[in-house]
C-alpha cells in the first residue's frame, strides 16, 4: 500500500493488482491504523470498475463517517448516477481534497 500523508487527510492507494482485495485489506487495516484521520482512496490505476467493486468499500466507508471522517474514493467511474450515495466518488484527488474540506466545515459547523 501506497501511503501519502497530507494536513488534513491520508491517501491510501493500492500497491497491488486487485480492487476487492485491496477493499478487504482495508477493512482490516483502517480500523487499526487509520480510524481517527480523513481517507481518500486512490483508485485511479483501476480503468474499468465496477458498482460491485465500488460496493466492497462500502462498510469501510460506513464506519470512517459514523466516526466523523470523511472517506472519499478517487476513480473515473463511467455510471456514477449507479452508485449509491453511503460512498462519495469523485474523479480527481483534488476534488478529492475539495470534498473533505467541505465536509470538515460541515462537521465544525455541526452538520
Amino acid at each position: 500500500m501506497i501511503i501519502t500523508q497530507n494536513d488534513t487527510y491520508t491517501i491510501l492507494a493500492d500497491e497491488e493488482d486487485g480492487i476487492k482485495e485491496f477493499a478487504s485489506f482495508l477493512e482490516f487495516i483502517v480500523p487499526k491504523a487509520y480510524a481517527d484521520v480523513n481517507l481518500v482512496i486512490d483508485l485511479l490505476k483501476y480503468k474499468n470498475v465496477s458498482l460491485e467493486e465500488l460496493l466492497t468499500f462500502l462498510k469501510i466507508s460506513n464506519a470512517q463517517r459514523a466516526g466523523h471522517k470523511s472517506f472519499v474514493l478517487v476513480n473515473k467511474v463511467s455510471q456514477i448516477d449507479r452508485v449509491p450515495e453511503e460512498l462519495m466518488v469523485v474523479p480527481t484527488l483534488e476534488e478529492a481534497k475539495d470534498v473533505i474540506d467541505l465536509e470538515e466545515i460541515q462537521r465544525d459547523l455541526g452538520f
